[in-house]
């Protein structure tokens, strides 16, 4: 999309502490600047996505809810590029995690979480697993990105697998994405290491516990990561942003993002600098068909309801579907009829009614065992419940009181 006249970056696009604003108001910066440095090990630098003049650093409130620090820019409309922009020099392990450090990439399938903590594991991992299955429904970033910017996935793997060692680098895409599947085949044919495991179209199969599974018949039970079991995971676009920041040393600035939703009058794949207003990339895609009754960073299933069309683009938005009335339509919800719908349809089979009458009783002992902390909040329960219960709602209203309930246990 052209540039925008303002980006609104705030501090924290990530897992982790807010970055620690570097400029001030007044001062001009560059397509790649440092605005805000990393503040501890979970944690990741901001950099400019416009060139400009910095306008405002004040507390804006982001998708979590929280208010954090934001630094606004006004462009310039020339997008000059910071004169320090150079592919990193990377000869170690060190260096390759150094790079992804700098660079500024979260994980970009919606989790942020800062990538280079994970490749800063010890322990022993023997597997990279590339999350390109996509799940969702009306997202496609990542497929368009496998397709378009395959080169720069094969330089992030090539480069990861010379430092980190892999034995097995396997690439999961759900079947229904052909084009995609078909250009990650090609990078497989020129590696013996890397294999595309083509699995079945079912959400939620982009869950991190799930792909893992699927791909390498591994279990990251509760309170593990990939690394207990051998295994890194990235998202197909964060690999697409390593490969990409390797080649031109730019840092995460802009990022490909799914426009969709019944509003929309001209759904489609947009490159978006970071920090754009979402209202200006629906503008972008010729507006809306009628007023958006819901819009919503991420997907149906898992993504945050937006407050207003002034919220930015954040680093993981991989999508902004906005919804007419009739999509959003809520369904009455009646009593719970004890089906068991949710639990059978739960990746993980935790027990959400029993979550709730815990909740509701205070008994935490209760939520604990029903399998709360195990819950990723994907929806499937929600979505197969018949009498439209809040089941995730609940579920995070329920991990909310345990986090409570731990808390004042420890103190005690």
């Amino acid at each position: 999309m052209p540039v925008p006249r303002m980006v609104t970056l705030p501090t924290v696009m990530h897992i982790g502490k807010p970055a620690i604003p570097v400029v001030k108001v007044g001062d001009h910066v560059d397509v790649g600047t440092l605005i805000a440095e990393q503040d501890g090990l979970i944690s990741s630098p901001v950099y400019a996505s416009v060139s400009g003049t910095v306008k405002k650093i004040a507390d804006e409130i982001i998708s979590s809810g929280a208010r954090v620090p934001a630094i606004t820019i006004e462009s310039d409309d020339a997008m000059t590029v910071d004169a320090a922009i150079a592919p990193p020099v990377v000869n170690s392990k060190e260096e390759f995690i150094a790079a992804v450090k700098k660079s500024g990439i979260v994980g970009l399938g919606g989790a942020g979480f800062p990538t280079y903590v994970k490749f800063m594991t010890d322990k022993p991992v023997d597997t990279l697993v590339i999350n390109g299955a996509e799940c969702e429904p009306y997202i496609t970033s990542d497929s368009l990105t496998m397709v378009e910017k395959a080169e720069d996935i094969r330089l992030a793997i090539e480069t990861a697998d010379k430092y980190m060692g892999f034995d097995k680098i396997i690439i999961g895409i759900e079947k229904n994405k052909p084009e995609a599947i078909a250009k990650m085949k090609e990078l497989a044919a020129a590696n013996s290491k890397i294999r595309v495991a083509v699995l079945p179209s079912i959400y939620p199969q982009g869950g991190e516990k799930v792909l893992v599974y699927h791909t390498t018949g591994k279990q990251i039970r509760l309170g593990q990561l990939p690394a207990d079991v051998g295994c890194i995971v990235c998202n197909s676009s964060t690999m697409a942003a390593i490969g990409a920041y390797l080649k031109t040393g730019m840092p995460l600035v802009e990022r490909t993002v799914t426009v969709d939703g019944g509003a929309v009058k001209e759904p489609q794949n947009v490159v978006v600098p970071v920090g754009t207003a979402v209202g200006a990339v629906f503008e972008f895609c010729g507006g809306f068909t009628a007023d958006p009754e819901k819009v919503i960073y991420g997907g149906p299933m898992m993504g945050v309801s937006v407050p207003d069309l002034d919220v930015p683009v954040l680093k993981h938005t991989n999508a902004l579907v906005a919804f007419n009335a009739k999509e959003v339509k809520a369904p009455k919800t009646t009593a719970c009829i004890r089906c068991g719908a949710c639990v059978n349809h739960c990746p993980f089979g935790i027990n959400p009614p029993a979550i709730a009458k815990g909740l509701k009783s205070g008994d935490m002992e209760m939520v604990i065992k029903a399998g709360a902390e195990t819950c990723m909040e994907c929806g499937c329960c929600e979505y197969s419940c018949p009498a439209n219960r809040p089941i995730v709602q609940n579920n995070k209203l329920a991990k909310m009181a345990l986090r409570d309930y731990k808390e004042k246990e420890a103190n005690a």
